[in-house]
C-alpha cells in the first residue's frame, strides 16, 4: 500500500472545533440535539456529527491566512448559535463539560462511531471530551515527518495555552486539562511515535491496517499526525478553546511554528527534539499545572518555566508571523500568558458563585462575545489548586 502525501505549496490552514450543545439549565443535551440542528443546516458546509449527540464539529474550508480562518469560524459559529437557539439550546467550547456525565449521553447515528464503541468499549463510551484541531499545509511527506517529530517538543506549549478542562462530572479534577488524560486511554491516541521518514510511516500504517487495528488515518488520534489526504500536519493537542480570540492566537502559533520548523528542516539546520520520556513528562506537567508548569528543557533534567518558554517561542516566531500576516494574532499569545486560560477563568467563576451552571453561562458568553472574561479586580482568583476535590477517606 503506497500512501501519497498530497502536499501543499503554501502553508494553508484548516481549523476544526468540537463544540458542546447545552440546554437552558447548562447541562449537556441528552436528546438528538446534533441531528436536529444539523438537519436545519443541511446544505451548509462545515458542520458535522461527532461521537455524541451533544457535540457538533465546526470545520473551516482550506484558508490562506489566520484572519480568513477566523472570519469563517465567526460566521459559522454565529449561524450555529442562531439555529441552536431555535431549539432552546446554547453553544459552548471547552475541553470538558463542568458537570454533565458521559453515561447520560446519546451516541450519534454515524456507523463509524458505533464501530468505535464496539471496538473500544469503555474507553470510547466515556469520551465526553472536546478539542480544537489545526491543519497546516506542507509540501512533502518527508517534511511532515520531520516537522511532526520536532513539534513533539512543543506539545506542552499548545496544551498549556488551551487548557480548559479543570472539571469532570461535577468535581474539580485538580488538573488544568483532564481531557488530555481521558483521551490517552484510546489505543491509538496520545503521544505520536517518532518516525525516521515517510517510508516508516507507511510501514506503520500498513501494519495497523493489515492487522485490522485501524481502517484509515482517521483512526490514529495522535496529538500530532500527518494527514496525507489533506497534505497537512495536524495538531490535535488542544483542549476546546473558549473564545474566538484565543482560537485565532493558537492557530497563528500553529501556523508560524510549523512554517518555521519546515524552513529549518529544508535549510539543513538542527531540529528541536526531545527523548520520548521527556516529551511524556512535559505533557503531564502541562496537563496538571497548565501555564504554571516547569518543563524539562534538556536531557540533563534541567527545568524552566513553561510560561517563559512560550514567551520566548513567540518572540522567535515574530518575523515568520509578520511574513504570514498574522503577527497581531500571534501576539495574542501574550494576552493568554497575562490573563490565564479558560481553566483559570472557569475556576474563578466557580469560586465566585459556587455554582457550576454559572461556569456554563460564562462559557456561553465567551464563545458569543469572542473574547475571554476580563478580570474583575486585577488579581487572578483561579490558577491551579494544590489538589482537586477530595474523596472520602482523604
Amino acid at each position: 500500500m503506497d500512501i501519497v502525501f498530497n502536499g501543499s505549496e503554501r502553508p494553508t490552514l484548516g481549523v476544526e472545533i468540537e463544540v458542546q450543545v447545552v440546554d437552558e439549565s447548562g447541562a449537556l443535551a441528552t436528546d438528538t440535539a446534533a441531528t436536529k440542528i444539523l438537519a436545519d443546516l443541511r446544505g451548509e458546509p462545515g458542520f458535522k456529527h461527532e461521537l455524541l449527540e451533544c457535540t457538533i464539529e465546526v470545520i473551516t474550508d482550506v484558508c490562506p491566512t489566520v484572519e480568513a480562518a477566523r472570519r469563517e469560524l465567526q460566521r459559522k459559529l454565529e449561524r450555529l448559535v442562531e439555529v441552536a437557539d431555535n431549539y432552546g439550546y446554547r453553544i459552548i467550547s471547552s475541553g470538558t463539560h463542568p458537570f454533565s456525565a458521559w453515561v447520560d449521553q446519546t451516541v450519534s447515528p454515524d456507523p463509524r462511531y458505533h464501530r468505535l464503541i464496539e471496538d473500544c468499549q469503555w474507553t470510547a463510551r466515556r469520551l465526553l471530551i472536546f478539542g480544537v484541531h489545526t491543519h497546516v499545509g506542507l509540501r512533502t511527506g518527508e517534511e511532515a515527518i520531520a516537522v511532526g517529530n520536532s513539534l513533539g517538543t512543543f506539545i506542552p506549549h499548545f496544551l498549556a495555552l488551551s487548557t480548559s478542562s479543570p472539571f469532570w462530572q461535577g468535581r474539580d479534577s485538580g488538573l488544568s486539562s483532564v481531557r488530555s488524560k481521558i483521551f490517552e486511554s484510546l489505543p491509538t491516541a496520545g503521544l505520536p511515535y517518532q518516525m525516521a521518514n515517510w517510508g516508516e510511516f507507511q510501514r506503520f500504517m500498513r501494519t495497523l491496517i493489515g492487522a485490522g487495528t485501524i481502517r484509515s488515518i482517521r483512526e490514529v488520534w495522535w496529538d500530532i499526525r500527518p494527514h496525507p489526504g489533506f497534505g497537512t500536519i495536524e495538531l490535535r493537542i488542544c483542549d476546546g478553546i473558549s473564545s474566538l480570540e484565543e482560537i485565532a492566537s493558537i492557530t497563528a502559533f500553529s501556523q508560524c511554528l510549523v512554517v518555521w520548523l519546515a524552513e529549518r528542516y529544508n535549510s539543513g539546520l538542527d531540529m528541536f527534539k526531545h527523548q520520548a520520556w521527556t516529551i511524556r513528562e512535559n505533557k503531564w506537567r502541562a496537563a496538571r499545572h497548565g501555564l504554571e508548569a516547569e518543563i524539562i528543557r534538556d536531557e540533563e533534567g534541567n527545568v524552566m518555566s513553561l510560561r517563559r518558554s512560550i514567551g520566548d517561542t513567540v518572540d522567535r516566531l515574530a518575523p515568520t508571523a509578520e511574513r504570514l500576516g498574522c503577527l497581531r494574532e500571534l501576539k495574542g499569545i501574550d494576552d493568554i500568558l497575562d490573563r490565564g486560560t479558560s481553566a483559570t477563568r472557569q475556576r474563578e467563576v466557580y469560586r465566585e458563585f459556587g455554582d457550576l451552571s454559572r461556569v456554563v453561562d460564562h462559557l456561553v458568553d465567551e464563545l458569543q462575545s469572542g473574547k475571554p472574561r476580563p478580570l474583575s479586580d486585577g488579581d487572578l482568583v483561579g490558577g491551579v489548586p494544590a489538589k482537586g476535590d477530595p474523596i472520602h477517606g482523604e
